[in-house]
């Protein structure tokens, strides 16, 4: 049986993973955004949105310390992945999930100076996302399930 923990490697080429989706999907979003834009799917349609900042656009304009950050955290991460003792897998999938939107948003934060945003849900009136925002939240939601797991 593998033991994923001693191969953390795997957890790294599962944020790579969610980079190239992150990174395609935008792609595919920036060259065809004219014909896709307001294109309905069941729950969500298809939107537009250069965003300057973080989420929900706090410190928008602030291309150099948003980057700055982003690399941080990722070199962080990407330790803990592969260095840090005693740790779960659920602790390290939720940090791949984290490094890898992470990472996916920070390459379009210093290659272009913006994210793009493209994914709104018709169901709720909450600001437009990436693959990238989806990552990260579901790595957060695993850390809150893993303290909460924890403290029982």
């Amino acid at each position: 049986m593998l033991n994923i923990k001693n191969n953390r490697y795997i957890f790294i080429l599962f944020s790579i993973l969610i980079i190239l989706c992150d990174q395609s999907t935008k792609n595919i979003i920036n060259i065809n955004h004219r014909s896709l834009i307001n294109y309905d799917f069941i729950f969500f349609s298809v939107d537009y949105v250069k965003n300057y900042g973080a989420a929900f656009n706090i410190f928008s304009g602030s291309r150099i310390f948003l980057s700055t950050v982003s690399t941080i955290i990722s070199l962080i991460l990407i330790y803990f992945i592969l260095r840090k003792k005693n740790i779960s897998n659920l602790d390290l999938l939720s940090y791949s999930f984290i490094l890898g939107g992470t990472i996916g948003n920070g390459i379009d934060r210093i290659t272009k100076g913006y994210v793009i945003d493209f994914i709104n849900l018709n169901f709720i009136d909450f600001p437009v996302f990436n693959i990238a925002d989806i990552s990260i939240n579901i790595g957060l939601i695993f850390i809150i399930y893993g303290l909460i797991k924890d403290k029982r």
